[in-house]
Protein backbone atom coordinates (compact mmCIF):
# COMPACT_ATOMS: atom_id res chain seq x y z
CA UNK A 1 0.00 0.00 0.00
CA UNK A 2 1.86 3.18 -1.05
CA UNK A 3 1.40 6.34 -3.27
CA UNK A 4 2.45 4.43 -6.43
CA UNK A 5 -0.60 3.68 -7.39
CA UNK A 6 -1.16 7.41 -7.74
CA UNK A 7 1.54 9.86 -9.95
CA UNK A 8 -0.67 13.10 -10.39
CA UNK A 9 -0.23 13.59 -6.19
CA UNK A 10 -3.66 12.92 -5.63
CA UNK A 11 -2.86 11.62 -2.18
CA UNK A 12 -0.62 14.47 -0.83
CA UNK A 13 -3.34 16.92 -2.15
CA UNK A 14 -5.70 15.20 0.06
CA UNK A 15 -3.45 15.15 3.04
CA UNK A 16 -2.82 18.54 2.60
CA UNK A 17 -6.40 19.31 2.70
CA UNK A 18 -6.89 17.35 5.89
CA UNK A 19 -4.04 19.47 7.35
CA UNK A 20 -5.43 22.75 6.40
CA UNK A 21 -8.86 22.47 7.82
CA UNK A 22 -10.02 19.03 7.38
CA UNK A 23 -11.64 18.33 10.40
CA UNK A 24 -14.81 20.39 9.75
CA UNK A 25 -16.52 17.01 11.24
CA UNK A 26 -14.81 17.63 14.65
CA UNK A 27 -17.48 18.59 17.43
CA UNK A 28 -17.58 21.85 19.04
CA UNK A 29 -15.26 22.18 22.00
CA UNK A 30 -18.10 23.87 24.30
CA UNK A 31 -22.23 23.91 24.63
CA UNK A 32 -23.34 26.87 22.21
CA UNK A 33 -24.50 30.24 24.42
CA UNK A 34 -28.22 30.36 24.74
CA UNK A 35 -30.30 33.26 24.04
CA UNK A 36 -33.77 33.79 25.30
CA UNK A 37 -36.21 35.76 23.28
CA UNK A 38 -39.05 37.29 26.21
CA UNK A 39 -41.64 39.39 26.56
CA UNK A 40 -45.48 40.75 26.72
CA UNK A 41 -47.61 39.01 24.61
CA UNK A 42 -47.50 40.14 20.89
CA UNK A 43 -44.79 42.58 21.18
CA UNK A 44 -43.09 41.09 17.90
CA UNK A 45 -40.55 38.41 19.25
CA UNK A 46 -41.60 35.85 16.97
CA UNK A 47 -40.88 38.30 14.03
CA UNK A 48 -37.47 39.53 15.62
CA UNK A 49 -36.41 35.26 15.76
CA UNK A 50 -37.29 35.03 12.19
CA UNK A 51 -34.86 38.16 11.26
CA UNK A 52 -32.27 36.78 13.86
CA UNK A 53 -32.10 33.06 12.12
CA UNK A 54 -32.90 34.82 8.14
CA UNK A 55 -35.79 32.71 7.44
CA UNK A 56 -39.38 32.64 8.64
CA UNK A 57 -40.11 29.12 10.65
CA UNK A 58 -41.33 30.87 14.01
CA UNK A 59 -45.05 31.55 13.30
CA UNK A 60 -46.16 34.76 13.07
CA UNK A 61 -49.88 35.93 13.93
CA UNK A 62 -51.18 39.63 14.74
CA UNK A 63 -53.20 38.04 18.17
CA UNK A 64 -51.20 37.14 21.21
CA UNK A 65 -50.65 33.85 22.43
CA UNK A 66 -49.34 32.16 19.07
CA UNK A 67 -46.49 30.92 20.68
CA UNK A 68 -46.89 28.38 23.39
CA UNK A 69 -44.16 26.47 23.60
CA UNK A 70 -40.47 27.43 23.79
CA UNK A 71 -39.12 26.78 20.72
CA UNK A 72 -34.86 26.49 19.98
CA UNK A 73 -33.12 27.49 17.16
CA UNK A 74 -29.59 27.67 15.97
CA UNK A 75 -28.59 31.46 14.82
CA UNK A 76 -25.40 32.26 13.60
CA UNK A 77 -23.88 36.31 13.37
CA UNK A 78 -20.23 37.49 12.33
CA UNK A 79 -19.54 33.72 12.44
CA UNK A 80 -20.41 33.58 15.73
CA UNK A 81 -22.92 30.42 16.81
CA UNK A 82 -25.95 29.97 19.24
CA UNK A 83 -28.60 28.95 20.26
CA UNK A 84 -31.72 31.44 20.20
CA UNK A 85 -35.05 30.00 22.34
CA UNK A 86 -38.37 31.51 20.93
CA UNK A 87 -40.48 31.79 24.21
CA UNK A 88 -44.67 32.70 24.68
CA UNK A 89 -46.10 35.86 26.20
CA UNK A 90 -45.02 36.38 29.53
CA UNK A 91 -47.77 38.04 31.39
CA UNK A 92 -46.61 37.50 35.73
CA UNK A 93 -50.64 38.33 36.32
CA UNK A 94 -52.04 35.89 33.47
CA UNK A 95 -54.08 32.66 34.62
CA UNK A 96 -55.04 29.38 33.39
CA UNK A 97 -53.26 28.70 29.99
CA UNK A 98 -51.44 31.52 30.33
CA UNK A 99 -50.07 31.45 33.22
CA UNK A 100 -48.14 28.25 31.55
CA UNK A 101 -46.95 29.79 28.87
CA UNK A 102 -45.44 32.71 31.14
CA UNK A 103 -43.71 29.75 33.13
CA UNK A 104 -42.17 28.52 30.31
CA UNK A 105 -40.96 32.34 29.24
CA UNK A 106 -39.65 32.42 33.04
CA UNK A 107 -37.75 28.93 32.97
CA UNK A 108 -35.93 30.26 29.33
CA UNK A 109 -34.70 33.30 31.22
CA UNK A 110 -33.49 31.53 34.17
CA UNK A 111 -31.76 29.44 31.87
CA UNK A 112 -30.86 31.26 28.60
CA UNK A 113 -26.84 33.31 29.08
CA UNK A 114 -28.62 36.28 28.01
CA UNK A 115 -32.11 37.60 27.92
CA UNK A 116 -33.43 39.40 25.07
CA UNK A 117 -36.46 41.58 26.20
CA UNK A 118 -38.48 42.80 23.74
CA UNK A 119 -41.05 45.59 24.14
CA UNK A 120 -43.76 47.17 22.23
CA UNK A 121 -42.06 50.94 21.56
CA UNK A 122 -44.95 51.98 20.13
CA UNK A 123 -47.19 51.18 23.10
CA UNK A 124 -44.40 52.61 25.73
CA UNK A 125 -44.10 50.88 29.17
CA UNK A 126 -46.57 49.10 30.16
CA UNK A 127 -47.49 47.55 33.93
CA UNK A 128 -46.44 44.42 32.83
CA UNK A 129 -43.29 45.38 30.88
CA UNK A 130 -42.30 46.90 34.58
CA UNK A 131 -43.21 43.66 36.53
CA UNK A 132 -41.09 41.59 33.68
CA UNK A 133 -38.16 44.00 33.80
CA UNK A 134 -38.46 43.77 38.37
CA UNK A 135 -37.70 39.76 37.34
CA UNK A 136 -35.10 40.14 35.30
CA UNK A 137 -32.91 42.41 37.05
CA UNK A 138 -32.67 40.21 39.94
CA UNK A 139 -32.09 37.30 37.76
CA UNK A 140 -28.52 38.88 37.39
CA UNK A 141 -28.01 37.46 33.49
CA UNK A 142 -27.47 40.34 31.28
CA UNK A 143 -29.87 41.12 29.56
CA UNK A 144 -30.22 43.51 25.78
CA UNK A 145 -33.57 45.13 25.55
CA UNK A 146 -35.08 45.66 22.47
CA UNK A 147 -36.95 48.38 21.49
CA UNK A 148 -39.30 46.84 18.73
CA UNK A 149 -41.72 47.90 15.87
CA UNK A 150 -39.58 51.11 15.74
CA UNK A 151 -39.76 52.12 12.04
CA UNK A 152 -39.14 55.60 12.07
CA UNK A 153 -37.18 58.42 13.62
CA UNK A 154 -40.16 59.51 15.29
CA UNK A 155 -40.95 56.63 17.41
CA UNK A 156 -37.13 55.96 17.75
CA UNK A 157 -37.38 58.99 19.96
CA UNK A 158 -40.69 57.76 21.72
CA UNK A 159 -38.45 54.53 22.72
CA UNK A 160 -36.00 56.88 25.07
CA UNK A 161 -39.08 56.37 27.53
CA UNK A 162 -38.08 52.62 27.69
CA UNK A 163 -34.70 53.91 30.14
CA UNK A 164 -37.43 53.82 32.96
CA UNK A 165 -37.11 49.71 33.01
CA UNK A 166 -33.54 49.86 34.66
CA UNK A 167 -32.29 47.50 32.12
CA UNK A 168 -29.89 49.91 30.76
CA UNK A 169 -30.13 51.21 26.81
CA UNK A 170 -33.03 50.69 24.91
CA UNK A 171 -31.84 49.81 21.53
CA UNK A 172 -34.12 50.26 18.58
CA UNK A 173 -34.96 47.81 16.03
CA UNK A 174 -38.01 46.83 13.28
CA UNK A 175 -37.86 42.52 13.13
CA UNK A 176 -40.79 43.26 10.46
CA UNK A 177 -38.48 45.27 8.24
CA UNK A 178 -35.15 44.95 9.49
CA UNK A 179 -34.27 48.21 10.34
CA UNK A 180 -31.24 48.36 13.30
CA UNK A 181 -31.66 44.69 13.67
CA UNK A 182 -27.95 44.04 12.55
CA UNK A 183 -27.03 47.01 15.56
CA UNK A 184 -28.91 44.46 17.82
CA UNK A 185 -27.10 41.87 17.06
CA UNK A 186 -23.85 43.10 18.03
CA UNK A 187 -24.88 43.81 21.05
CA UNK A 188 -26.28 40.81 21.77
CA UNK A 189 -22.92 39.40 20.18
CA UNK A 190 -21.01 41.86 23.30
CA UNK A 191 -22.85 40.07 25.57
CA UNK A 192 -22.43 36.48 24.80
CA UNK A 193 -19.72 34.14 26.98
CA UNK A 194 -16.61 33.36 25.54
CA UNK A 195 -15.93 29.90 24.49
CA UNK A 196 -12.57 30.09 23.12
CA UNK A 197 -11.68 26.13 21.52
CA UNK A 198 -9.12 24.35 23.91
CA UNK A 199 -5.84 24.25 21.15
CA UNK A 200 -3.84 21.70 20.68
CA UNK A 201 -0.89 21.33 23.38
CA UNK A 202 -2.89 23.82 25.62
CA UNK A 203 -2.71 23.18 29.20
CA UNK A 204 -5.63 21.06 30.37
CA UNK A 205 -7.86 21.56 33.20
CA UNK A 206 -9.16 18.20 34.86
CA UNK A 207 -10.40 15.48 32.93
CA UNK A 208 -14.64 16.58 32.39
CA UNK A 209 -16.77 13.85 32.74
CA UNK A 210 -20.55 13.82 32.73
CA UNK A 211 -22.69 11.84 34.50
CA UNK A 212 -25.69 10.68 32.43
CA UNK A 213 -28.94 8.22 32.59
CA UNK A 214 -32.96 8.70 32.98
CA UNK A 215 -33.95 9.80 36.05
CA UNK A 216 -34.03 8.69 39.33
CA UNK A 217 -31.27 6.43 38.18
CA UNK A 218 -28.85 7.23 40.80
CA UNK A 219 -26.85 10.01 39.17
CA UNK A 220 -26.93 12.32 42.00
CA UNK A 221 -26.49 9.61 44.05
CA UNK A 222 -23.12 8.59 42.37
CA UNK A 223 -21.64 12.11 42.43
CA UNK A 224 -22.03 12.55 46.47
CA UNK A 225 -20.90 8.83 46.94
CA UNK A 226 -17.54 9.80 44.60
CA UNK A 227 -17.38 12.83 46.29
CA UNK A 228 -17.48 11.37 49.89
CA UNK A 229 -19.58 14.23 50.85
CA UNK A 230 -23.62 15.04 50.00
CA UNK A 231 -22.88 17.90 47.50
CA UNK A 232 -25.96 17.65 45.60
CA UNK A 233 -29.89 16.96 46.63
CA UNK A 234 -30.87 13.61 46.46
CA UNK A 235 -34.70 12.30 46.57
CA UNK A 236 -37.15 10.08 45.61
CA UNK A 237 -38.91 11.60 43.11
CA UNK A 238 -37.46 12.06 39.59
CA UNK A 239 -36.49 15.23 38.36
CA UNK A 240 -34.94 16.52 41.25
CA UNK A 241 -31.84 17.59 38.95
CA UNK A 242 -33.02 20.49 36.56
CA UNK A 243 -29.31 21.97 35.74
CA UNK A 244 -26.35 20.42 34.89
CA UNK A 245 -23.95 20.96 38.64
CA UNK A 246 -20.31 20.63 38.41
CA UNK A 247 -18.13 19.40 40.89
CA UNK A 248 -14.33 18.97 41.43
CA UNK A 249 -13.95 15.61 42.93
CA UNK A 250 -10.29 13.68 44.13
CA UNK A 251 -10.20 10.24 42.78
CA UNK A 252 -7.15 7.74 43.21
CA UNK A 253 -5.08 10.79 43.39
CA UNK A 254 -6.52 13.12 40.62
CA UNK A 255 -8.73 15.77 40.33
CA UNK A 256 -12.09 15.07 37.76
CA UNK A 257 -14.70 17.77 37.29
CA UNK A 258 -18.01 16.15 37.63
CA UNK A 259 -21.04 16.94 35.77
CA UNK A 260 -24.31 15.92 37.30
CA UNK A 261 -27.04 16.02 34.69
CA UNK A 262 -30.81 16.30 34.75
CA UNK A 263 -32.14 13.00 33.67
CA UNK A 264 -33.51 12.85 30.23
CA UNK A 265 -36.96 11.49 30.24
CA UNK A 266 -38.14 11.03 26.67
CA UNK A 267 -37.84 12.60 23.17
CA UNK A 268 -37.03 15.98 22.86
CA UNK A 269 -40.23 17.36 20.62
CA UNK A 270 -42.37 15.42 24.10
CA UNK A 271 -40.43 17.73 26.47
CA UNK A 272 -42.26 20.52 27.92
CA UNK A 273 -41.44 23.37 30.33
CA UNK A 274 -38.60 22.77 32.80
CA UNK A 275 -37.88 19.54 31.44
CA UNK A 276 -37.10 20.82 27.83
CA UNK A 277 -34.70 23.26 28.74
CA UNK A 278 -32.77 20.52 31.34
CA UNK A 279 -32.28 18.31 28.71
CA UNK A 280 -30.87 20.95 26.66
CA UNK A 281 -28.88 21.76 29.01
CA UNK A 282 -27.71 18.25 29.28
CA UNK A 283 -26.81 18.17 25.84
CA UNK A 284 -24.60 21.12 26.49
CA UNK A 285 -22.69 19.39 29.26
CA UNK A 286 -22.42 16.67 27.05
CA UNK A 287 -20.84 18.79 24.83
CA UNK A 288 -18.22 20.18 27.64
CA UNK A 289 -17.12 16.64 28.90
CA UNK A 290 -14.50 14.53 27.38
CA UNK A 291 -16.02 11.23 28.99
CA UNK A 292 -19.60 10.39 29.85
CA UNK A 293 -21.06 7.99 32.52
CA UNK A 294 -24.29 6.38 31.23
CA UNK A 295 -26.26 5.25 34.20
CA UNK A 296 -28.25 2.14 34.04
CA UNK A 297 -30.51 0.69 36.45
CA UNK A 298 -29.16 -2.87 36.37
CA UNK A 299 -32.40 -3.91 38.42
CA UNK A 300 -34.79 -3.18 35.85
CA UNK A 301 -35.08 -4.07 31.92
CA UNK A 302 -32.97 -1.79 29.55
CA UNK A 303 -35.01 0.57 28.07
CA UNK A 304 -35.76 2.74 24.74
CA UNK A 305 -34.73 5.61 26.92
CA UNK A 306 -31.50 4.10 28.13
CA UNK A 307 -30.74 3.02 24.65
CA UNK A 308 -31.12 6.46 23.25
CA UNK A 309 -29.05 8.00 26.06
CA UNK A 310 -26.56 6.12 24.54
CA UNK A 311 -26.80 6.90 21.16
CA UNK A 312 -26.54 10.41 22.42
CA UNK A 313 -22.88 9.67 23.70
CA UNK A 314 -21.62 8.28 20.43
CA UNK A 315 -23.23 10.98 18.09
CA UNK A 316 -21.37 13.31 20.62
CA UNK A 317 -17.78 11.80 19.51
CA UNK A 318 -17.03 11.42 23.57
CA UNK A 319 -15.48 8.28 25.31
CA UNK A 320 -18.01 6.10 27.27
CA UNK A 321 -18.26 3.65 30.46
CA UNK A 322 -21.64 2.19 31.13
CA UNK A 323 -22.41 2.14 34.98
CA UNK A 324 -25.32 -0.35 35.66
CA UNK A 325 -26.05 1.12 39.15
CA UNK A 326 -28.11 -0.17 42.18
CA UNK A 327 -25.87 -3.80 41.23
CA UNK A 328 -26.70 -4.96 44.88
CA UNK A 329 -30.51 -5.00 44.40
CA UNK A 330 -29.70 -8.02 41.07
CA UNK A 331 -30.19 -11.36 41.93
CA UNK A 332 -29.01 -14.28 39.77
CA UNK A 333 -31.91 -14.17 37.78
CA UNK A 334 -31.47 -10.63 36.35
CA UNK A 335 -28.05 -11.18 36.25
CA UNK A 336 -28.52 -13.59 33.37
CA UNK A 337 -31.67 -11.63 31.46
CA UNK A 338 -29.66 -8.59 32.20
CA UNK A 339 -26.30 -9.96 29.75
CA UNK A 340 -28.92 -11.19 27.54
CA UNK A 341 -30.48 -7.76 26.97
CA UNK A 342 -27.06 -6.56 26.53
CA UNK A 343 -25.76 -9.04 23.97
CA UNK A 344 -29.24 -8.17 21.96
CA UNK A 345 -29.82 -4.28 22.66
CA UNK A 346 -26.29 -2.99 22.72
CA UNK A 347 -24.25 -5.40 19.84
CA UNK A 348 -23.08 -1.94 17.73
CA UNK A 349 -21.53 -1.12 21.16
CA UNK A 350 -19.05 -3.62 22.32
CA UNK A 351 -16.05 -1.51 22.92
CA UNK A 352 -18.13 0.39 25.51
CA UNK A 353 -16.06 -0.28 28.92
CA UNK A 354 -19.06 -1.95 31.56
CA UNK A 355 -19.03 -1.38 35.60
CA UNK A 356 -21.22 -3.05 38.02
CA UNK A 357 -21.69 -0.38 40.68
CA UNK A 358 -23.90 0.28 44.10
CA UNK A 359 -23.83 4.10 44.64
CA UNK A 360 -26.05 3.44 47.59
CA UNK A 361 -23.19 1.25 49.03
CA UNK A 362 -20.23 2.01 47.27
CA UNK A 363 -19.80 -1.40 45.87
CA UNK A 364 -16.76 -1.48 43.20
CA UNK A 365 -17.37 2.46 42.62
CA UNK A 366 -13.45 2.86 42.68
CA UNK A 367 -13.49 0.68 39.69
CA UNK A 368 -14.84 3.53 37.78
CA UNK A 369 -11.06 6.16 37.42
CA UNK A 370 -9.42 2.86 35.77
CA UNK A 371 -12.07 2.57 33.48
CA UNK A 372 -12.11 6.51 32.92
CA UNK A 373 -9.08 6.65 32.55
CA UNK A 374 -8.55 3.55 29.80
CA UNK A 375 -11.68 5.43 27.95
CA UNK A 376 -9.37 8.74 27.93
CA UNK A 377 -6.53 7.33 26.62
CA UNK A 378 -8.26 5.46 23.95
CA UNK A 379 -9.99 8.55 23.24
CA UNK A 380 -6.85 10.69 22.50
CA UNK A 381 -4.99 7.90 20.72
CA UNK A 382 -3.09 8.44 17.79
CA UNK A 383 -1.82 5.69 15.57
CA UNK A 384 1.72 6.48 13.82
CA UNK A 385 1.29 6.60 10.09
CA UNK A 386 3.93 3.84 9.24
CA UNK A 387 2.38 1.10 11.98
CA UNK A 388 -1.13 1.63 10.50
CA UNK A 389 0.18 1.41 6.81
CA UNK A 390 1.94 -1.69 7.82
CA UNK A 391 -1.65 -3.18 9.82
CA UNK A 392 -3.55 -2.30 6.64
CA UNK A 393 -1.54 -3.84 4.04
CA UNK A 394 -1.38 -6.94 6.30
CA UNK A 395 -4.72 -6.96 7.02
CA UNK A 396 -5.66 -6.21 2.90
CA UNK A 397 -3.61 -9.25 2.26
CA UNK A 398 -5.35 -11.86 4.53
CA UNK A 399 -8.41 -10.50 3.92
CA UNK A 400 -8.66 -8.14 0.35
CA UNK A 401 -12.11 -5.91 -0.16
CA UNK A 402 -15.13 -7.14 -2.12
CA UNK A 403 -15.23 -6.98 -5.62
CA UNK A 404 -17.44 -4.05 -6.74
CA UNK A 405 -18.86 -3.57 -10.37
CA UNK A 406 -15.71 -6.06 -11.27
CA UNK A 407 -13.28 -4.32 -10.17
CA UNK A 408 -11.63 -5.13 -6.74
CA UNK A 409 -10.91 -1.61 -4.84
CA UNK A 410 -7.76 -1.17 -3.62
CA UNK A 411 -6.61 0.55 -0.30
CA UNK A 412 -3.87 3.33 -1.02
CA UNK A 413 -2.73 4.94 1.85
CA UNK A 414 -4.46 5.23 4.97
CA UNK A 415 -3.96 8.27 7.76
CA UNK A 416 -5.27 9.20 11.12
CA UNK A 417 -7.04 12.55 10.72
CA UNK A 418 -8.14 13.82 13.98
CA UNK A 419 -8.12 12.64 17.70
CA UNK A 420 -10.71 13.30 20.45
CA UNK A 421 -12.46 10.62 19.19
CA UNK A 422 -10.26 8.70 16.74
CA UNK A 423 -11.04 9.27 13.43
CA UNK A 424 -9.25 7.19 10.26
CA UNK A 425 -9.28 8.10 6.17
CA UNK A 426 -8.75 5.51 3.93
CA UNK A 427 -7.46 6.37 0.55
CA UNK A 428 -8.99 4.48 -1.91
CA UNK A 429 -9.06 3.67 -5.77
CA UNK A 430 -13.02 2.18 -5.20
CA UNK A 431 -15.71 2.14 -2.91
CA UNK A 432 -15.50 -0.11 0.22
CA UNK A 433 -18.28 -1.93 1.27
CA UNK A 434 -20.02 -0.67 4.63
CA UNK A 435 -19.29 -4.24 6.02
CA UNK A 436 -15.53 -4.37 5.11
CA UNK A 437 -15.47 -0.95 6.72
CA UNK A 438 -17.10 -2.14 9.55
CA UNK A 439 -14.59 -5.40 10.00
CA UNK A 440 -11.19 -2.82 9.49
CA UNK A 441 -12.94 -0.83 11.96
CA UNK A 442 -12.92 -4.08 14.12
CA UNK A 443 -9.61 -5.29 13.98
CA UNK A 444 -8.64 -1.81 14.54
CA UNK A 445 -9.89 -2.01 18.11
CA UNK A 446 -8.16 -5.36 18.37
CA UNK A 447 -4.76 -4.19 17.44
CA UNK A 448 -4.75 -1.17 19.12
CA UNK A 449 -7.10 -0.98 21.54
CA UNK A 450 -9.72 2.14 21.70
CA UNK A 451 -11.38 0.78 24.60
CA UNK A 452 -14.08 3.44 25.67
CA UNK A 453 -14.05 5.11 22.82
CA UNK A 454 -15.96 5.54 19.28
CA UNK A 455 -13.73 5.49 16.32
CA UNK A 456 -14.62 6.45 12.41
CA UNK A 457 -13.42 5.29 9.30
CA UNK A 458 -14.39 7.23 6.53
CA UNK A 459 -13.14 6.91 2.72
CA UNK A 460 -11.46 9.62 0.11
CA UNK A 461 -12.04 7.68 -3.18
CA UNK A 462 -9.37 8.57 -5.95
CA UNK A 463 -11.16 9.69 -8.96
CA UNK A 464 -10.70 8.44 -12.48
CA UNK A 465 -7.85 9.92 -14.52
CA UNK A 466 -9.08 11.62 -17.69
CA UNK A 467 -7.18 10.42 -21.00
Amino acid sequence: MSAEYDDDGWIESELATLDEGGHDEEPDSGPLPVVAVVGRPNVGKSTLVNRIIGRREAVVEDVPGVTRDRVTYDANWRGRRFTLVDTGGWDPDATGMALKIAEQAQIAAELADVILFVVDATVGVTDSDEAVSGVLRKAGKPVVLAANKVDNQLVELEATELWSLGLGKPHPVSALHGRSSGDLLDVVLDALPETPPLKFGEERGPRRVALLGKPNVGKSSLLNRVAGEERVLVDPMAGTTRDPVDELVELGGVTWRFIDTAGIRRRDRELKGADFYAAMRTRAALERAEVAIVLIDASDVLTEQDLRIISLVIESGRAMVVAFNKWDLVDEDRRYYLEKEIERQLVRTPWALRVNISAKTGRHVEKLVPALERAIDSWTTRVPTARLNQFLTELVQATPPPVRGGKQPKILFATQAATEPPKFVLFTSGFLEETYRRFIERRLREEFGFEGSPIAVTMKIREKRKK
